[in-house]
């Protein structure tokens, strides 16, 4: 602990900028490191996810993560559940580049009602592509359309916010008693995002499969900016960690997933994420530059439409590359923005580890 002043202490926190990962003294072939992940039922071919949002995800762009052997979730209050065809709208959105004209349009269009039955037909659409199916919801959205997502048989329901309780508190409305609905689907849930230990134990007692770590793209979100909330990853991670532990002690052996969700806009984000004991990353910015990407160039989040309080403008950027090279390369560009299953795999190989789950016990260095 930190004194600020006379009256406020604080704990000291790190990033990922803060930290590097230590080589041991014996390293590994590259051809010897195992990537694959297990969460729930399912064996993933690398530990990284792509992330809920319109400018990285479209159906057709969750079939083809999910062809590549990852998990692509669709974000289901986006524009895919708002409009039979939001293609000519995603073109249009490409077009602005004011940054406030641009927020003032995403909430235009984002104002469209969603419709549940096209939540049922995008889940189909991914699911007879022969991949893995998973959908997003806010938790204000998940009582609403719950029934409708359970219903279209997917893999994975994700409960993703900014910040996420399991003791929300309202004498407004009537909150989501998460453990509840949780216990009440059938079908795996990944919730999230939180950054302390406190409350990271709290949503493992829901019972969720996965618990998501952080605020979400660095890239796009500012909640730093707006509301002044923000905990350094490297920290938050190796919290949540910890509670991971405590909880696999205090429920006889239930494993619950560290999933990494912010801040990871290149390779050796990821790697340091896991070193710092995440089982996996959600990531979105580098997916955001694919040539694929629904975003034309432009990645933003749900924040940045929302109605009343947007709290992040969109990012822009040119892409490098089609999703295959972003993930298993060739890398055209020296800064870890492609090849990021690679990149993982070479920091596993030149650290001495040949397994996902080994490599969190990895040495971490804080620069100062």
């Amino acid at each position: 602990m930190i004194e600020i002043g006379r009256a406020k202490r604080a704990t000291r926190v790190y990033s990922f900028d803060d930290i590097a990962i230590v080589p041991t003294r014996r390293t590994r072939s590259v051809g010897d490191v195992k990537m694959s992940w297990t969460i729930d039922a399912l064996t993933f071919d690398f530990p990284i996810i792509a992330a809920p949002m319109d400018s990285v995800m479209s159906p057709a762009t969750a079939i083809a993560f999910g062809k590549l052997g990852g998990l692509g979730i669709l974000n289901l209050e986006g524009l895919w559940t708002r409009y039979e065809d939001p293609t000519p709208l995603l073109a249009e959105l490409a077009e602005i580049s004011d940054p406030v004209s641009a927020t003032r349009r995403l909430q235009e269009v984002y104002a469209e009602p969603i419709k549940g039955e096209l939540i049922t037909e995008r889940m189909r659409q991914i699911r007879e592509a022969g991949v893995p199916v998973a959908g997003a919801l806010s938790p204000q959205r998940a009582v609403e359309f719950g029934p409708i997502v359970e219903k279209a048989a997917v893999d994975f329901f994700v409960i993703r916010g900014t910040t996420v309780s399991a003791e929300h508190v309202s004498s407004v409305d009537e909150p989501l008693n998460l453990k509840q609905f949780i216990y009440s689907l059938d079908v795996p849930v990944i919730v999230g995002g939180c950054a302390t230990y406190q409350s990271a134990l709290h949503l493992m007692r829901t019972g969720a499969a996965g618990v998501l770590v952080g605020f979400g793209g660095a890239a796009t979100r500012k909640t730093r900016n707006v509301l002044g909330v923000e905990v350094p990853m490297a920290s938050a991670i190796a919290d949540v960690a910890a509670a991971r532990r405590d909880y696999l002690d205090e429920s006889g052996g239930r494993y619950v997933h560290v999933i990494a969700d912010g801040g990871l806009g290149r390779s050796g984000d990821i790697a340091k994420a896991i070193a710092c004991g995440a089982d996996a990353a959600m990531v979105s910015t580098p997916l955001a530059r694919a040539e694929e990407a629904p975003g034309h160039g432009h990645h933003w989040g749900p924040e940045a439409w929302h109605p009343r309080l947007p709290r992040g403008e969109r990012a822009t950027f040119g892409p490098v590359g089609t999703l295959e090279e972003i993930m298993f390369g060739p890398s055209h560009t020296p800064d870890g923005t492609m090849n990021l299953v690679g990149a993982l795999r070479k920091s596993m190989a030149t650290c001495g580890y040949t397994e996902v789950k080994e490599f969190q016990r990895v040495e971490v260095v804080v620069r100062d």
